[in-house]
């Protein structure tokens, strides 16, 4: 029993640190700056950082670059991911699990490893400080096949020899079976990559040189740089302005999210 405590208040430990820093900049993005390092219960409450942050930058600009970036990776990997683990799921041909294994492997290797080598791809395309650019790596997903075959292996193959008998297509079957059961980790994967791509750093930050094409990410860092002035105010209000969508989205689907992972089953 007392072991069972002790994992408890563990938990409540690590879940008061992670969530430290995200309380600290609702105080200061909601207070003025004068209260930014000073916690008092009778603080005044204002809107006034959100709307010097956003006045100070062009964030709008910045959230439709990020929403455009976002929906591009996502509808791509979508379309790509399905048929490739498709095949590797349910169609026999030779040397399936040696590309499977090698697809695999990519998995292995750090984005961040390909940066130069991506970047002299981009200049010889000609597509340098464009979103297309900045999404080009990332159209094709390893670990979304990954996700997707391993779900697609687990549908009973009674339901594909049904929808075979009533002279559904290879596509057809694809599409009226597989992709239908899949819902749940098309959910899942669609949060994590939203997720990841809406936060990415580096990448956009090498391949992007001008406000019409800089994701949310850069284009706080330019703001909040000591040339801007260091007002944690205004910043911490900035940055709960670039995270905000994320979180709503947490906040609305974290059982959907932690449901659809866990029907995965990713074995």
């Amino acid at each position: 029993m007392s072991t069972r405590r002790l994992e408890i208040l563990a938990t409540w430990m690590l879940a008061l640190l992670w969530v430290l820093p995200l309380l600290y900049a609702f105080w200061a993005a909601f207070h003025p700056t004068a209260y930014a390092t000073h916690i008092s219960l009778t603080a005044p409450l204002t809107l006034e950082n959100i709307r010097k942050a956003w006045d100070a930058a062009p964030f709008a600009r910045y959230f439709l670059n990020t929403m455009l970036l976002v929906t591009i990776i996502l509808a791509a990997q979508f379309i790509l991911c399905t048929p490739a683990a498709f095949a590797f799921a349910r169609l026999e041909f030779r040397g399936r699990e040696t590309l499977f294994a090698i697809l695999l492997l990519q998995l292995m290797v750090a984005p961040d490893v390909l940066l130069v080598e991506n970047y002299s791809t981009m200049a010889r395309l000609g597509v340098v400080d464009t979103i297309f650019a900045i999404a080009l790596p990332y159209l094709g997903s390893a670990f979304g096949i990954f996700l997707l075959r391993q779900n697609f292996r687990q549908v009973p193959q009674e339901l594909d020899d049904a929808a075979r008998l009533e002279g559904s297509s290879l596509l057809g079957r694809l599409w009226r079976v597989y992709v239908p059961l899949a819902r749940p980790t098309y959910l899942a994967y669609g949060l994590v990559a939203v997720s990841y791509h809406w936060n990415n750093f580096l990448w956009p930050l090498v391949i992007t040189n001008s406000v019409t094409t800089r994701p949310l990410t850069v284009g706080l860092s330019v703001f909040a740089s000591t040339d801007q002035g260091i007002d944690w105010s205004i910043i911490t209000a900035a940055t709960l302005m670039t995270s905000a969508p994320l979180l709503l989205a947490f906040l609305l689907f974290q059982r959907q999210f932690v449901a659809s992972f866990m029907r995965a089953g990713i074995r």
